[in-house]
């Protein structure tokens, strides 16, 4: 049962964040990309510290260790993230950012290594970099001769996004607190919140006050804030408690698949032969660079499949 249980769970955030794309490209044509963002986060780190209270969560940082994961997070993760993301959501659609993001399994652990260590990537790895990023460039598709085409700005604004959530996973990465994730989240979609009030009102192609709040518009940035914000984390995290950030990491590979669905059944947009073959290449490169871990992990679960009782489930 607990099976069947966590495999619903990992449809079900698979399908959320993967519509949470469509909705992106809904509220986009109204709201300015990073004031688009910094609402969204408003209300969901509102609800997640509602949430947080209710269950008698400390949600105060009590020493300083404590506010780094949340400050960097915040800013990279959730801010620097979303903005990129969404800016780079308006010159290409979501189901193609959403393929592009698959790059995140491969960027985390380089970022990683290349800034702790000096341990040098193994052969396969660098070739499952170098697939990745065939993949991203069959995805975007330049053009020498018009080496600034929406499609391209697109891709590398969403590819610095991917950058921006890796960035941020190695800054938070071994942090020790107190606090519980779900009010460390909360905090950290607050820090983004404001990182992406202070982008909007610095840049200078984009006003708040061009925002037009349609009732469509409203239901988008409900759905992002709501269900794939403040409901989305909370699914992601109980996930990742129960099956283990490699298990999780699949969802950058699943979610494409709905946001191409939701797509196709709203907007009648059928994913391009480069973006699924991009998304293949960024996949493979995935398996080549997780190799050893997946092998692991498979090796895992099968001896505990052996191990366990027929009447076990």
């Amino acid at each position: 049962m607990s099976r069947a249980k966590t495999a619903v769970a990992f449809l079900a955030l698979s399908a959320v964040w993967g519509s949470a794309f469509l909705a992106t490209d809904i509220a986009l044509r109204t709201v300015p990309p990073a004031f688009l963002g910094a609402v969204r986060f408003d209300v969901a780190a509102l609800l997640l510290f509602a949430v947080a209270v209710a269950r008698g969560d400390r949600v105060l940082p009590a020493v300083r260790d404590e506010w780094r994961p949340i400050l960097a997070g915040g800013a990279f993760s959730i801010g620097a993230h979303h903005a990129l993301l969404f800016s780079g959501q308006v010159y290409v659609p979501g189901s193609v950012a959403s393929v592009l993001l698959g790059i995140i399994p491969l960027a985390t652990p380089t970022l990683t290594r290349l800034t702790a260590t000096r341990e040098r990537l193994s052969p396969h790895r660098v070739v499952g970099l170098v697939l990745g990023f065939l993949g991203l460039v069959v995805i975007a598709n330049p053009d020498p001769g018009n080496l600034l085409s929406s499609n391209l700005v697109g891709a590398a604004l969403v590819f610095g996004s991917a950058v921006a959530f890796a960035l941020g996973a190695v800054l938070t990465h071994d942090s020790e607190t107190g606090m519980s994730l779900l009010a460390v989240q909360a905090w950290m979609m607050l820090v983004g919140a404001v990182t992406l009030h202070v982008t909007s009102a610095a840049l200078p192609w984009e006003s708040a006050a061009d925002a037009a709040w349609t009732q469509t518009t409203l239901v988008a940035a409900g759905y992002l804030a709501v269900v794939a914000g403040a409901g989305g984390f909370l699914l992601y995290f109980w996930l990742l408690d129960r099956v283990g950030p490699i298990e999780v990491s699949l969802l950058e590979y699943v979610i494409p698949v709905f946001a191409a669905l939701a797509d196709w059944t709203v907007l009648g947009r059928v994913p391009t032969r480069a973006t699924v073959a991009g998304f293949a290449l960024i996949f493979a490169g995935f398996l080549l660079f997780k190799r050893d871990v997946i092998r692991a992990e498979l090796r895992r679960v099968v001896d505990r499949r052996r191990g366990r009782r027929p009447t076990d489930d």
